[in-house]
């Protein structure tokens, strides 16, 4: 339904018709940035359902351990083989521009680069389960930060996603439908003045020519 309180001249009909343009190019771009992001957000989730799987599998494998290694070490011996860390590990945050959605970068960073540092204890009087289940723990870091980048993005990708939708329908639905309403009715309206102007024009010619010719 067009909007009848528009100003139904030749000047608004122009800025109309830029408008429509205007908004049919903006849903054009809106609709393939959702297509884009719906792309990068399926990508996203399938890493992420991996990721996940693999990160639970690699946990549980080191809680066995762990309770491997405390069923053959007292519990003070274990105690004290982990009370003083040797490593130290840093988490830088970065992000990354996707389609206007800034997703985070996680990187790491640990204070050496001897991989035997993730062992802060020696090895004459601890069980190689406690070797296994802090080995494990250390190579799951990498994927668990992964993980935590894919769960974040994909939910910052899936509220772009809503907003670019929603930004899609007004225009479909409402903005355009809308503005060609209104253009149909101005164009109607300056149709029906030019036909009425037409039409006192030909009766003032008739006057005209009775007046002059007597008939």
């Amino acid at each position: 339904m067009a909007n009848k309180t528009v100003n139904p001249t030749r000047m608004e009909l122009t800025r109309l018709k830029k408008k429509l343009v205007t908004a049919v190019r903006g849903h054009k771009l809106l609709k393939d940035k959702r297509d884009e992001l719906m792309r990068q957000f399926l990508d996203m989730v399938r890493e992420n359902k991996e990721l996940r799987e693999r990160v639970e599998k690699s946990i549980e494998e080191a809680n066995k351990n762990f309770v491997l290694a405390r069923a053959s070490m007292s519990d003070e011996a274990l105690n004290a083989a982990l009370l003083a860390p040797k490593q130290e590990v840093s988490v830088e945050v970065d992000t990354k521009n996707v389609m206007s959605v800034d997703i985070p970068i996680f990187n790491t960073k640990t204070r050496t680069s001897d991989e035997n540092d993730i062992y802060s204890y020696g090895f004459a009087f601890t069980s190689s389960d406690l070797d296994d289940a802090v080995k494990s723990l250390a190579g799951v870091l990498p994927d668990l930060l992964r993980l935590a980048e894919c769960e974040k993005s994909c939910a910052l990708l899936a509220s772009e996603i809503e907003k670019t939708r929603r930004r899609v329908n007004a225009l479909e639905h409402v903005m355009i439908p809308e503005t060609q309403e209104s253009i149909k009715y101005i164009t109607m309206k300056l149709d029906e003045n030019e036909r009425s102007t037409q039409i006192r024009l030909m009766k003032v010619k008739d006057m005209m020519l009775k007046e002059a010719h007597g008939y």
